[in-house]
Protein backbone atom coordinates (compact mmCIF):
# COMPACT_ATOMS: atom_id res chain seq x y z
CA UNK A 1 0.00 0.00 0.00
CA UNK A 2 2.81 2.55 0.77
CA UNK A 3 4.38 1.94 -2.72
CA UNK A 4 1.02 2.98 -3.99
CA UNK A 5 0.41 5.83 -1.84
CA UNK A 6 4.04 7.31 -2.51
CA UNK A 7 3.74 6.15 -6.44
CA UNK A 8 0.24 8.37 -6.86
CA UNK A 9 1.76 11.01 -4.17
CA UNK A 10 -1.13 10.92 -1.73
CA UNK A 11 1.38 11.34 1.38
CA UNK A 12 1.48 14.18 2.89
CA UNK A 13 5.38 15.65 2.68
CA UNK A 14 6.17 15.73 6.05
CA UNK A 15 4.32 12.50 6.97
CA UNK A 16 7.19 10.36 8.87
CA UNK A 17 5.90 7.24 10.05
CA UNK A 18 6.05 3.92 7.82
CA UNK A 19 8.56 5.96 5.23
CA UNK A 20 11.47 5.10 3.83
CA UNK A 21 14.69 7.69 5.32
CA UNK A 22 12.05 9.10 7.74
CA UNK A 23 11.59 8.31 11.54
CA UNK A 24 10.70 10.33 14.56
CA UNK A 25 14.09 12.04 14.51
CA UNK A 26 13.16 13.22 11.09
CA UNK A 27 9.97 14.46 12.62
CA UNK A 28 11.08 15.90 15.88
CA UNK A 29 14.07 17.85 14.21
CA UNK A 30 11.72 19.38 11.46
CA UNK A 31 9.51 20.98 15.00
CA UNK A 32 12.97 22.09 16.47
CA UNK A 33 14.00 23.44 13.21
CA UNK A 34 10.93 25.31 12.87
CA UNK A 35 10.90 26.34 16.64
CA UNK A 36 14.44 27.78 16.25
CA UNK A 37 13.27 29.71 13.14
CA UNK A 38 10.52 31.13 15.04
CA UNK A 39 12.14 32.34 18.49
CA UNK A 40 15.44 33.42 15.85
CA UNK A 41 13.17 36.06 13.99
CA UNK A 42 11.53 36.95 17.24
CA UNK A 43 7.66 35.45 16.55
CA UNK A 44 5.96 34.11 19.60
CA UNK A 45 6.33 30.45 19.43
CA UNK A 46 3.97 27.83 20.93
CA UNK A 47 4.20 24.03 20.90
CA UNK A 48 1.16 21.48 22.20
CA UNK A 49 1.75 18.24 21.76
CA UNK A 50 -1.16 15.85 21.78
CA UNK A 51 -0.44 12.20 23.00
CA UNK A 52 -2.44 9.94 20.02
CA UNK A 53 -1.49 6.59 21.60
CA UNK A 54 -5.46 5.29 21.14
CA UNK A 55 -6.31 7.49 18.36
CA UNK A 56 -7.15 4.78 15.77
CA UNK A 57 -9.63 3.62 18.26
CA UNK A 58 -11.67 6.91 18.03
CA UNK A 59 -11.89 6.47 14.13
CA UNK A 60 -15.39 5.47 12.77
CA UNK A 61 -14.45 2.85 10.59
CA UNK A 62 -17.10 3.42 7.89
CA UNK A 63 -15.90 6.64 7.49
CA UNK A 64 -12.02 5.64 7.12
CA UNK A 65 -12.75 3.11 4.92
CA UNK A 66 -14.68 5.01 2.67
CA UNK A 67 -12.23 8.02 2.52
CA UNK A 68 -9.53 5.54 1.52
CA UNK A 69 -12.42 4.79 -1.29
CA UNK A 70 -12.71 7.83 -2.65
CA UNK A 71 -9.78 10.02 -1.88
CA UNK A 72 -6.83 7.36 -1.77
CA UNK A 73 -8.37 5.29 -4.68
CA UNK A 74 -8.41 2.12 -2.79
CA UNK A 75 -10.93 -0.85 -3.63
CA UNK A 76 -11.18 -4.86 -4.80
CA UNK A 77 -9.19 -6.82 -2.34
CA UNK A 78 -7.23 -4.35 -0.76
CA UNK A 79 -10.54 -2.04 1.05
CA UNK A 80 -11.55 -6.04 1.64
CA UNK A 81 -8.74 -6.94 3.42
CA UNK A 82 -8.75 -3.60 5.62
CA UNK A 83 -12.54 -3.64 5.98
CA UNK A 84 -11.58 -7.25 7.46
CA UNK A 85 -9.12 -5.96 9.83
CA UNK A 86 -10.39 -3.58 11.54
CA UNK A 87 -13.81 -5.38 12.09
CA UNK A 88 -14.33 -6.75 15.57
CA UNK A 89 -11.11 -5.10 16.72
CA UNK A 90 -11.20 -3.06 20.14
CA UNK A 91 -8.23 -1.93 22.11
CA UNK A 92 -8.24 -2.24 26.58
CA UNK A 93 -5.93 -0.87 28.56
CA UNK A 94 -3.97 -2.99 30.62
Amino acid sequence: MMDYLTLNKLLPPLQSTYRRHHCTETAILKVLSDVCLATDSQRVTLLALLGLTAAFDCVDHDILLQSLQSNFGLGGKVLDWLRSFLTGRSQQAL
